[in-house]
């Protein structure tokens, strides 16, 4: 279970990420209602999921799920370029990932 809400936390990472951008300076109020109510979650379940999952590989999970969904997102919609490398580096962070899920 403390996994599960662990992707969870870091898919709310890059939820709360994208919105603090929106926000444009916390100027405009759903981006920035958003931006709390991710960060809230986000926050919460990792404390959760740290009470089984070590420190070390939880927040490295955490980390890299919402850092490469959030730059996932900025290529799809943001206007963010997408190359070849930029795209292959993303994919070595979600197999780093993937392999600390596994070792554990």
């Amino acid at each position: 279970m403390a996994w599960i809400v662990l992707v969870l936390s870091g898919v709310l990472e890059a939820v709360w990420a994208t919105a603090l951008a929106k926000s444009e300076g916390f100027q405009r109020l759903w981006p920035s209602t958003v931006f709390a109510l991710a960060l809230l979650l986000s926050m919460a379940g990792l404390s959760y999921a740290l009470r089984t999952v070590p420190v070390g590989t939880g927040y490295a999970v955490w980390v890299g799920i919402g850092a490469a969904l959030t730059a996932t997102y900025a290529m799809l919609f943001g206007g963010e370029s997408a190359g070849v490398l930029k795209l292959l580096l993303l994919a070595g962070i979600v197999g780093c990932v993937a392999g600390l899920k596994l070792t554990h």
